[in-house]
């Protein structure tokens, strides 16, 4: 626990202040994190960096975390992002063909999926605190993320008895996923009287959606952990694990307030 806060608290500091710049600095953060996601990704696979099927991984993710008005200066012989991913995912069928299947569908798709996971994962963690009212509404769900770990945490270590999900994540328990949703949205009327976005009521159903699916976005990484047998996605933040340990939730819950305009 002492060292998970010490890192919480080395890590969590540099994060908050390049949240509030904004801007350049944090966009450039945001892809960094993306490539170092898609880099623990590729190692569960045991897919090597430099080969050209990891190096191919690390284009698509490049492509699909940038910002649109960098795309066409980096790569000004294509006229959009597609053309880029389409140019990606044809040279990962033509490797099937070079490699002569050692390099099979299994394993495009599983560069390919981690792409996009990773990728609009952290494309939409920039392009949240861009949009207009952007500084407190990243606050607000980064937040309630926070919120919702704590109390899932403490509440299920303390009265955690039925089992929420045991075949992804034995230590999970229904008693902490509620905990989890009652914390983010206590946490939620809080912020709301200190820096007012919405309304109260719907303040409580942000809250409890950013609450399931951030659980939901940790539960499906525990899944892709256990389906390759690892128990942390790397090590680079000590007692935490890898970046994708800590953003799994953040990345999940962003693409959905997005996708249904609810921030």
């Amino acid at each position: 626990m002492k060292q998970r806060i010490i890192t919480a608290i080395i890590a969590g500091i540099p994060l908050i202040f390049l949240v509030i710049i904004g801007g350049i600095p944090f966009t450039v953060l945001s892809m960094l994190l993306s490539l170092v996601a898609a880099s623990e990704l590729l190692k569960m696979k045991n897919i090597r960096h430099f080969s050209p099927l990891g190096m191919i991984g690390f284009l698509l993710t490049f492509i699909i975390v940038m910002p649109e008005q960098w795309y066409t200066q980096i790569f000004p012989f294509f006229e959009s992002k597609s053309d880029g991913l389409l140019l990606a995912l044809l040279l990962l069928l033509v490797l099937t063909v070079l490699t002569k299947n050692r390099i099979s569908f299994n394993e495009i798709s599983f560069v390919l999926m981690s792409a996009l996971y990773v990728g609009f994962g952290f494309y939409f963690f920039y392009l949240t605190r861009a949009i207009e009212n952007g500084l407190p509404l990243f606050f607000f769900v980064l937040f309630n993320i926070w919120a919702t770990d704590s109390g899932a945490y403490f509440i299920g270590r303390a009265f955690g008895k039925r089992k929420l999900w045991p075949e992804i994540s034995p230590k999970k328990t229904i008693e902490g996923a509620i905990g989890g949703i009652v914390s983010a949205v206590i946490l939620s009327i809080i912020f709301q009287f200190v820096y007012p976005l919405f309304s109260i009521p719907y303040v409580i159903v942000i809250a409890i959606i950013i609450a399931v699916f951030g659980q939901l976005g940790d539960l499906v990484e525990s899944a892709l952990k256990r389906h390759y047998g690892v128990k942390d996605s790397g090590n680079i933040l000590p007692g935490h694990g890898g970046i994708l340990d800590r953003f799994d939730s953040l990345i999940f819950v962003l693409p959905v307030l997005h996708l249904f305009n609810l921030i």
